[in-house]
């Protein structure tokens, strides 16, 4: 018994197979569009999470800045000439960081009110931005 074979036949005389090798152009465009409506819908979510963070931040920063100076001024009885004193008296390791404008010697210092001296009575950010809520950083 004689099986058949392809000897003998040229390419254009066997049967031809059709594979798909790729994507259509409007099948790219059907994803493209769907990744795009994705990324419109999570993008604006995501920079608020990171205003938010950034905002959480701050509020921690000034509120150990503020402890560290009333605790310097209950065991010593005055206010820390600068924030300085802080890390030398061993109240902080570090000034952090105002995480608006990225850097530790932008904080504000304001001295007690009505007082002639310029100990550090209290800290603010010296930011220029506004917060989400509309109030400005500097007024934290």
């Amino acid at each position: 018994m004689a099986y058949p074979t392809d000897a003998g036949k040229t390419p254009s005389d066997r049967p031809r197979r059709h594979r798909r090798c790729g994507f259509t152009l409007i099948e790219l465009l059907v994803v493209m569009a769907i990744v795009a409506t994705l990324i419109s819908i999570v993008a604006p979510r995501y920079f608020r999470a990171t205003d938010d963070a950034r905002e959480s931040a701050l509020k921690a920063n000034l509120q150990s800045l503020r402890e560290s100076i009333d605790r310097f001024h209950a065991d010593r009885g005055v206010y820390p000439d600068a924030l300085a004193d802080l890390i030398e008296k061993h109240y902080l390791r570090a000034i952090p960081a105002d995480p608006m404008t990225g850097s530790a010697t932008t904080w504000q210092t304001l001295p007690y009110p009505g007082s002639d001296s310029s100990a550090v009575y209290d800290v603010r950010s010296g930011s220029q931005g506004t917060a989400l809520n509309g109030e400005p950083y500097a007024n934290w």
